[in-house]
């Protein structure tokens, strides 16, 4: 369970201040998959942001597995973010100078030393086969296209079956065929106990996931 009690942030500005949140108190339960809907700037990067421990709200707090992520100390912040979510980025936050197949195989660095590589590099393996990027494995995402980029992005998140997915559009430039492929994978780790919040434009989630909730961070 996330739970945000009365959050709020704001971005300043030369001219005037921007509130993005303002008082917003909701709860995303594991188990099933919770769309953030909303016009550019309603708050939907913000939110995820702020549910996955990478930016403080300026007030109100964030319960996570019965812990208040912001009164954790730094070190413990990290580890939680580490262990416990999987991210997909918008800007898909790839490293650069490495192949996709390492990019992918990032996320277990912190407990590389509890796993076998061979296991992890057949992990990724087939969670690029299953977002038909096999075949891109050895690229580097400058080679890429936007799409795979984006696929990419997802694999990484889901590598080490996190209890916890936050995706920020992670179907906004994917043809049909893809996103219902990564429509299914998402709604697939709901079904498996995860909490899954996306941030999205992308009316294809309502369609194709019917089950999903959605809420609006600038209508609570």
């Amino acid at each position: 369970m996330i739970t945000f009690d009365r959050v709020s942030k704001t971005f300043s500005h030369p001219t005037q201040p921007v509130q993005v949140l303002s008082d917003v108190s909701h709860n995303w339960a594991p188990g099933a998959v919770h769309l953030i809907m909303g016009p550019s700037g309603s708050g939907k990067t913000t939110l995820l942001l702020i549910a996955g421990g990478l930016l403080s709200p300026d007030q109100g707090r964030i319960i996570v597995q019965e812990k208040d992520v912001y009164n954790l100390s730094y070190r413990k912040r990290c580890d939680f973010r580490a262990l416990c979510v999987g991210f997909v980025f918008q800007q898909f936050c790839l490293i650069p100078y490495l192949n996709v197949l390492d990019n992918v195989m990032l996320p277990t660095l912190p407990r590389r030393h509890t796993e076998p590589l061979s296991s992890v590099k057949k992990r990724a393996t087939e969670l690029l086969e299953l977002l038909q990027l096999a075949h891109r494995s050895t690229h580097l995402p400058e080679e890429l296209s936007i799409g795979e980029r984006q696929r990419t992005s997802l694999a990484r998140a889901l590598l080490t079956s996190p209890p916890i997915l936050l995706a920020d559009e992670p179907t906004g430039n994917l043809d049909d065929e893809n996103a219902h492929i990564v429509i299914e994978l998402l709604s697939q780790q709901a079904k498996q106990g995860r909490t899954v919040i996306v941030a999205t434009h992308d009316r294809r989630w309502t369609t194709s996931c019917p089950t999903a909730t959605v809420f609006q961070p600038n209508l609570a």
